[in-house]
């Protein structure tokens, strides 16, 4: 699985209040529109400066705050590649399992703002294009892949009819 994307850089303690503005909370019912909101209160611009494919790139702490299962889900709908970040909240982390969003630990210090990423995970390696470099990143399990290819743990489930791997 190869991803390329521009990078969408954002700092620590990027509540999942940041990615899925609680007064928008009326839009839960319609994702799609919801996702047109994605981030906006950490970059007003961000849903409509990025394009399918692109990274959200954070530091530590990203989805903190409540269980908002809408904030990965949204950010999945928007078309974002993967979010690389220090750390995650661990229940953002367990719903982005579940819905399938790509959601990877990893030193993003050496990534800047509109960056061009290549993202083979794999191999476990970050390409930086734009300034030659590479991060490496833990492999993610072949469970983790088959999960991601089935679009999450819910449709692996729907798909299987329960968690055979």
């Amino acid at each position: 699985m190869g991803l390329t994307g521009k990078a969408f850089k954002f700092g620590d303690n990027i509540s999942t209040d940041h990615i899925a503005p609680g007064r928008l909370f009326h839009l839960r019912s319609d994702l799609n529109e919801f996702a047109k909101h994605v981030l906006e209160d950490a970059d007003e611009n961000f849903a409509k400066n990025m394009k399918k494919g692109d990274f959200v790139v954070a530091g530590s702490n990203f989805g903190l705050g409540s269980s908002r299962e809408h904030a990965p889900q949204i950010i999945k709908i928007a078309g974002v590649g993967a979010v690389l970040a220090k750390s995650f909240a661990r229940i953002f982390y367990r719903n982005a399992i579940n819905i399938g969003l790509l959601a990877i630990e990893c030193d993003t210090d050496g990534i800047d703002a509109g960056d061009e990423l290549d993202l083979d995970i794999k191999s476990g390696v970050i390409n930086n294009l734009t300034k030659g470099t590479i991060i490496q990143i833990q492999p993610l399990p072949d469970v983790m892949v088959k999960l991601l290819n089935d679009g999450g743990l819910i449709e692996h489930i729907k798909k299987h009819g329960d968690f055979a791997l």
